[in-house]
């Protein structure tokens, strides 16, 4: 099974249990951002999911996010300067960076800042329970 198969029947699933109805058009809102790899805002899912199935209104995705989120299958981020983006929930951690340009949004893992953040924490007492980083980035032009 696909990734983004499996990705799709796991929205789906959340829904039914959210006692939502999956019509055609909230399937194709689930396929959109089960297949996304850029961290759409509303509006851009919405305008994906249109070009796949005709008459979804953004109020329908709105509503739909909201009810994704609130059972624990996507994630909204609120990058500065810029309207909520989504994506799925996926087993593995990462942090974000946002070219601050363009509005690209990367992923990356580093054992070494996750180790860091770690020690830090116990230094200062603490265990890390949950954490999420954003590094607002430049594309740097010339010679590194």
């Amino acid at each position: 099974m696909s990734e983004t198969h499996a990705g799709i029947e796991n929205l789906t699933e959340a829904l039914r249990e959210a006692g939502i109805r999956v019509t055609r058009q909230r399937a194709a809102l689930l396929s959109v951002l089960a297949a996304a790899d850029d961290h759409p805002d509303a509006p851009e899912l919405h305008r994906r999911a249109e070009n796949e199935v005709p008459g979804i209104s953004l109020s329908t995705v709105y509503r739909t996010l909201s009810t994704l989120e609130s059972q624990g299958v996507i994630q909204r981020h609120q990058f500065e300067g810029a309207p909520a983006r989504f994506e799925p929930v996926e087993a593995g951690h990462h942090d974000h960076m946002i070219d601050v340009e363009t509005g690209n949004v990367l992923e990356f893992c580093s054992d070494r800042i996750e180790k860091l953040q770690a020690e830090i924490a116990a230094e200062l007492g603490y265990e890390i329970v949950h954490h999420r980083m954003e590094l607002y980035v430049r594309k740097v032009t010339g010679p590194a």
